[in-house]
């Protein structure tokens, strides 16, 4: 098979190898970290989050930044030390509201662009984020996550009520958690019985709060998704007259929304506090966007009732006749973000042969045609003045800026370089991409990237990721997590497939890993690591494999049915099923995939614990306390088994994150422990 060269926007890449260096650490902490744009009213400007990581405080700063649409200099508009993000614009392009934690708790604030200081317009006991404002400029919408019990009482009380539980909470000595239905906590994060609504506060024309809160969504109920896996951003929209708000409502009855996806589109009166269901589908809706002429919401929506991973349609609702119209039943792809350039065209994101890219579709029907080609562009939005869309792009090999270009791809316009001093001084190889016959047949892609000063005519080690998900893949962008440069740096070759399961290569492939965990994609994997063998760079007899989530799932699965690695990482895997059943969160996952215990009586097919006489394989082991998607005692478990065995083991056990590791000195640990590890075995 033939390896195809992938370009990367890099403003080093002029430079000649010689004068650069690896990527280390410290450089990775050290980039700033370029989000969510905001292009203004009238179309000049650009909104955008820069963080940026703080290694010795062990923390990351979030400021608003504001930079032509044409490109030049940016201007930072927040200086506080803590996160002020998720800018948004006014109507008359004079004020941003945005929401901070400055003052401890987060809360949302509006700064004018003539000058002076921010100035809060919420103080909710509860906290208040993701500010959006009315098309009248007379409100702003905001999320917060309060106590059910008192949410139908004036907002007064029910703010001092939620106020007084907080702090008696706080203050009991008694830690326990009474709880009645499952889903209880999420992730990393306990939900202590408390619900999103959607809340509006008035706004004066200065940017100044004119009253108080109201809460929109009273109730035993969220307004919006709880599981991130069913959030695809702002969750909910104004009406283009201000009337009304349309959200994403979690499913009914409540009690089954730890195994039900069926999420449906409501919307609320903003003087009544009338609500009216919009759609009825029995899988997930969401993302809900109304047209500028206020005929259209286009939304996403899933066909099938419990599977998360389904792929995910565009299709408008009519106004006029509550007719519901879809608009990509062809296209065989998952639409992730969307938004409207002007009422005729949207702009969606959808993931494609390991790039994410985004696409122009025509409200009347047709192909969706494509904007953006390689590296993987997201948070996508509609500049309709200019006739265009802004997004952030990154690669594998630079780490995200914004970029603008036109609907008809007449004009493509880098607008910010953050990076671009930072990255002049450092190597970072271009990945390659390849295709590999898989089970049956199928044709596997995956991505090899070949360390910094590669020479031909050596052999160098192999390391080969496997991916989460399992539902996800390796695409062409770069991560402060699983950096693949990074990996790349420590001088091995880095193999990255996307097997049965991985999503971007069509539904029917992104299906066939349920039910069948270790099957046709355990054989995918199996046939690209054997392409990989033959490489004349690759050392046969120094490779490695490390994968988190599922791809710790299939590092379990490796541990019972292959030799072939010298040593394996295993970052919050999933080890025995029946347990992982009992305690993760999201139960509709495990019911499809898997289907349900006392049901399924191959429920634990599948699952690495059964085949542990098998193991044999020195291994790190990585966990987390606070992970609720794969619960610790799954990293225990292996752990426990590798040791009885006497097989060469480690435990690298984080009490204070989840199923990632996001704390930049703990991510410095994470990386020591894992580098060392792999020189131990493969140098």
């Amino acid at each position: 098979m033939r390896l195809i060269l992938i370009p990367a926007l890099l403003a080093a890449a002029s430079l000649a190898a010689s004068d650069r260096r690896p990527l280390a650490f410290d450089d990775l902490v050290a980039f700033h970290r370029v989000s969510d744009p905001q292009p203004s009213p009238d179309g000049q400007w650009i909104a955008c989050v820069v963080t940026d990581v703080d290694k010795d405080e062990n923390r990351a700063n979030s400021d608003v930044w504001v930079v032509p649409t044409d490109g030049g200099e940016p201007r930072q508009l927040t200086r506080s030390p803590k996160h002020d993000r998720h800018p948004r614009w006014s109507p008359d392009g004079r004020n941003l509201a945005f929401e901070s934690n400055r003052d401890g708790a987060f809360q949302i604030y509006v700064l004018s662009l003539d000058g002076g200081e921010a100035r809060r317009i919420t103080s909710l006991a509860t906290e208040a984020t993701q500010p959006a404002w009315s098309p009248d400029g007379r409100h702003v919408a905001f999320v917060s996550a309060v106590f059910p019990e008192f949410s139908s009482l004036p907002f007064a009380e029910s703010d001092r009520r939620n106020k007084d539980q907080l702090e008696a909470r706080e203050k009991s000595k008694v830690k326990a958690r009474v709880i009645d239905s499952l889903l209880y906590r999420h992730w990393d994060s306990w939900v202590d019985g408390k619900r999103q609504h959607l809340f509006v506060v008035p706004v004066a024309a200065n940017g100044v709060a004119a009253g108080a809160p109201r809460d929109l969504t009273p109730g035993n109920r969220d307004a919006i998704p709880t599981s991130s896996t069913f959030d695809g951003g702002d969750e909910f929209a104004f009406s283009p007259d201000g009337a009304e708000i349309v959200h994403t409502a979690t499913p009914l009855p409540v009690r089954e929304e730890a195994w039900n996806t069926n999420h449906d589109l409501e919307s609320v009166d903003v003087a009544t506090g009338e609500r009216r269901q919009l759609t009825r589908n029995p899988a997930a809706d969401g993302l809900p966007r109304y047209s500028p002429d206020g005929r259209w919401i286009a939304f996403r929506a899933q066909s099938r009732a419990g599977f998360e991973a389904d792929r995910w349609q565009l299709f408008v609702l009519d106004r006029k006749d509550g007719k519901i119209r879809g608009l990509t039943r062809d296209f065989d792809q998952s639409i992730a973000s969307l938004d409207w350039v002007g009422s005729g065209t949207l702009v969606v994101q959808a993931e494609e042969r390991g790039t994410k890219r985004l696409y122009a579709v025509p409200l009347a029907g047709g192909v969706p045609r494509p904007l953006t080609r390689g590296g993987t562009a997201v948070d996508a939005k509609a500049i309709p003045r200019r006739n265009a869309v802004v997004f952030s792009r990154s690669y594998l090999s630079a780490p995200a800026e914004i970029e603008r270009v036109t609907l008809d791809g007449s004009d493509s316009v880098r607008v910010t370089r953050f990076n671009e001093t930072r990255l002049a001084g450092i190597d970072l190889p271009r990945p390659e991409s390849a295709e590999v016959k898989g089970a049956g047949g199928t044709p596997v892609h995956l991505w090899i990237l070949k360390p910094p000063g590669f020479d031909a005519s050596r052999k160098y080690p192999l390391v080969f990721w496997v991916h989460g998900g399992p539902q996800g893949a390796w695409t062409d962008s770069w991560s402060y997590r699983w950096n693949a440069e990074l990996w790349a740096a420590q001088g091995y070759v880095l193999a990255m497939p996307n097997p049965r399961g991985s999503t971007g290569f069509g539904q029917r492939f992104t299906d066939e890993i349920s039910h069948d965990w270790g099957g046709r994609v355990y054989e995918d994997l199996m046939a690209s690591l054997a392409w990989v063998e033959k490489q004349p760079y690759v050392d046969r007899s120094r490779m490695a494999a490390a994968g988190g989530s599922y791809g710790g799932y299939m590092m379990n699965w490796f541990q019972g049915h292959t030799d072939r690695f010298k040593t394996l990482v295993t970052h919050c895997g999933v080890y025995e099923f029946s347990t992982m059943y009992g305690t993760t969160e999201e139960l509709w996952f495990d019911e499809w995939e898997h289907g349900v215990p006392w049901k399924n009586p191959d429920f634990d097919k599948w699952s690495p614990h059964r085949f542990a006489g098998n193991f044999k394989t020195p291994n790190l082991v990585i966990h987390g306390e606070l992970d609720f998607r794969v619960p610790v005692h799954q990293g225990l478990s292996l752990f426990t088994t590798l040791q009885r065995k006497g097989i060469p083991s480690r435990l690298l056990y984080f009490p204070d994150e989840g199923h990632w590791v996001n704390k930049p000195q703990n991510s410095e640990l994470w990386h020591r422990t894992v580098f060392d590890w792999l020189a131990t075995y493969l140098k």
